[in-house]
């Protein structure tokens, strides 16, 4: 029997193909969702993400009408381990607000940044790195493509990042310049089936007057290589502005290192409604050159089992020729 052998050959090889942490074959963004993915986007990769936004709200209270556009962007980088990347995230917004309060109704317009924020992401906890040294279960085809307790484990990835605020700027809550700190706990699971289940815990300009907490649960699935569809709650809450939003939308891949999207938002309240739709594309610019294959204790483990195994068989023979 031959089988064992070659069961036994690709329990060693198949680790190799998959030790690598960060750094894939095709592109992996945040996009079309809002929140950040636990994984950055790997050593020496740099990536553009942006997107065109346009939409309405309605303010009920304060009797305004709002047509306006964004423009978001993220710049990330990875550099010196896998699991870091630097980034520069923001988003650009103008508005024509309607007021009806007056007998004759009138407009003004704002625009301004909602956001500029500089910062990196380091992934402190990997469960699928021992997983993939480990291999897949040759024996059983149904084990490997079931969820199993294990894939509850997610991926966890810390985002730490300063705020720059501009003075007089309608859509920040402070009247002058200022820089604050923003903090995202991030967590990952990718189940089989081509399901990802992101979770961001967020604290946003915590050294304000007016600090914003929120979340964002985004659940993403992959149809094929090529496509998936999306959808995600995100809730926030300050002093300033509170809303619950929800998104759903789809991306496409072009190639290996091009992505698009389509999205649309939308939220559950009058103060004000809103209902926005996004067009984005993320590229890659990939310079990886290198694989990093990133050993942990289970991987170190069973090559002390295989030394120690080695001893032992080399006693053995060592007592039975000595027996002869």
């Amino acid at each position: 029997m031959r089988t064992k052998p070659i069961l036994l050959l690709l329990a060693l090889f198949f680790p190799l193909l998959h030790a690598a942490a960060q750094y894939t074959d095709m592109i992996n963004t945040n996009r079309p969702g809002g929140s950040q993915g636990a994984f950055s986007v790997g050593n020496n990769v740099l990536q553009v993400e942006t997107g065109f936004s346009y939409g309405k709200e309605k303010h009920n209270l304060l009797e305004t009408e709002t047509s306006a556009y964004a423009i978001d962007y993220s710049v990330r980088y990875g550099f010196w381990k896998e699991q870091l990347e630097v980034s520069i995230m923001g988003e650009f917004q103008g508005s024509t607000i309607t007021d009806n309060r007056a007998a004759v109704p009138f407009d003004y317009k704002l625009s301004n940044f909602r956001s500029n924020t500089v910062g990196a992401k380091y992934l402190f906890y990997d469960p699928y790195r021992k997983r993939d040294l480990e291999g897949p279960n040759l024996y059983s085809w149904k084990a490997n493509n079931r969820i199993q307790w294990e894939d509850l484990i997610p991926a966890l990835s810390l985002y730490a990042g300063a705020n720059f605020d501009f003075a007089d700027n309608p859509y920040t809550p402070e009247a002058e310049s200022s820089v604050s700190p923003k903090l995202v706990l991030s967590t990952q699971n990718n189940f089989v089936g081509g399901f990802v289940l992101v979770t961001n815990i967020i604290a946003d300009r915590i050294s304000t007057e007016f600090p914003t907490y929120g979340y964002i649960i985004t659940l993403t699935h992959a149809t094929n290589d090529y496509f998936s569809v999306f959808l995600e709650n995100q809730g926030f809450k300050s002093d300033f502005y509170s809303d619950q939003l929800l998104r759903g939308g789809a991306a496409a891949l072009i190639n290996e290192d091009l992505q698009v999207d389509l999205s649309l938002t939308v939220n559950f309240k009058d103060t004000p409604s809103r209902f926005y739709a996004r067009a984005g594309v993320a590229y890659r610019f990939d310079m990886h050159n290198k694989d990093e294959y990133l050993e942990d204790e289970a991987n170190k483990e069973s090559k002390e089992a295989d030394k120690k195994q080695e001893r032992q068989d080399s006693l053995e023979l060592e007592d039975e020729g000595e027996g002869e």
